[in-house]
């Protein structure tokens, strides 16, 4: 499906264009195209590879999707992957693609099982068209710098998700529910990690060594974005950390909770010894045992069950038993 399909010249928008036009504007001095596509089929990047000799391999790439964030070179053309991840209304954590060709005169982005769009970078870019000169590189930056933005508000969610579950590790009875939301919490963490560590590697090809050319004026950008992925970086893998330490603090409780229950049950079992026996002792058929022959034997002998009993449910309160 074809968004937007725009040719700029110095910074200006000129106009919309139809796709049989691109290779027209292209041939143009000082002018580029952008090109907008979402969940594009084979046909149509089909006809965008003609327009813009893009390479069959990234083709194949945008085309299969599942890719991991990368950056590559295919001749004067840049292609990267990155992720697109967003927060479902049931906290469930849904993973898009974007995919990004950039060349001298050219950017197309196609974007995948996603619902953000870039109408608001393509806004931003036409309101400073001092810096939409710098060609498309600067676009680059741009999109990229928008997908790297939307990972901040993911890792705040999910650390307040964090601090929520930490707040109730030490409530009884919710060991296990804790469990289950803490390992859930860490999947979520890891899937946001899969999208920023391999693209914080990526990126350094854009500003630092041998840098494409069509980033070359932009490199200090680029620069930009890296930081903010190690930002983000350090921030998940704080999270995950004590996504560990919460879970084996929680096990911890599980366990003192498990103890507790078994010092109670002891408790009460020895009690109850202590009353067995006495009646196990009444009850043996001795034929010379003078209390079974007077009227005050057998309460006698219920008084003091219910006095060794309760002596020792005495103990046993004090010492944190019962």
């Amino acid at each position: 499906m074809l968004i937007n399909c725009v040719a700029y010249r110095d910074g200006a928008k000129l106009a919309d264009i139809p796709v049989e036009a691109i290779s027209d504007h292209l041939a143009q001095p000082g002018c580029f195209v952008w090109v907008a596509l979402r969940d594009a089929d084979a046909d149509e990047l089909a006809r965008m590879q003609e327009e813009f000799g893009l390479h069959d391999l990234a083709i194949e790439d945008a085309l299969h999707g599942h890719q991991r964030p990368k950056i590559e070179e295919y001749g004067h053309t840049v292609f990267g992957v990155l992720h697109l991840l967003e927060l479902s209304p049931t906290d469930e954590l849904r993973l898009g693609e974007v995919h990004l060709f950039a060349g001298p005169n050219f950017v197309l982005s196609v974007r995948n099982r996603s619902s953000q769009g870039f109408l608001g970078v393509r806004a931003r870019c036409e309101r400073e068209p001092e810096l939409l000169t710098l060609g498309a590189g600067f676009v680059l930056y741009a999109l990229m710098d928008a997908v790297v933005d939307r990972y901040f508000p993911l890792v705040d969610a999910l650390d307040s998700e964090l601090e929520s579950i930490e707040g109730r590790i030490f409530e009884r009875g919710a060991g296990r529910a804790n469990i289950e939301q803490l390992y859930d919490l860490k999947h979520r963490v890891t899937t946001l990690r899969h999208a920023v560590a391999p693209l914080l590697d990526a990126v350094g090809k854009l500003h630092g060594g041998r840098v494409p050319p069509v980033c070359t004026p932009v490199a200090a950008y680029f620069r930009d974005i890296a930081d903010h992925l190690a930002r983000l970086l350090s921030s998940i893998d704080t999270i995950r950390d004590t996504i560990g330490t919460a879970i084996q603090v929680n096990l911890s409780m599980v366990t003192i909770e498990e103890s507790e229950v078994t010092k109670r049950l002891a408790a009460w079992a020895g009690i109850f010894a202590v009353a067995t026996f006495f009646v196990g002792v009444w009850g043996m058929n001795f034929e010379y045992m003078p209390e079974l022959k007077q009227p005050w034997g057998y309460p006698a002998a219920l008084a003091l069950i219910a006095a060794t009993g309760g002596l020792m449910y005495r103990r046993f309160k004090r010492a944190g038993w019962l």
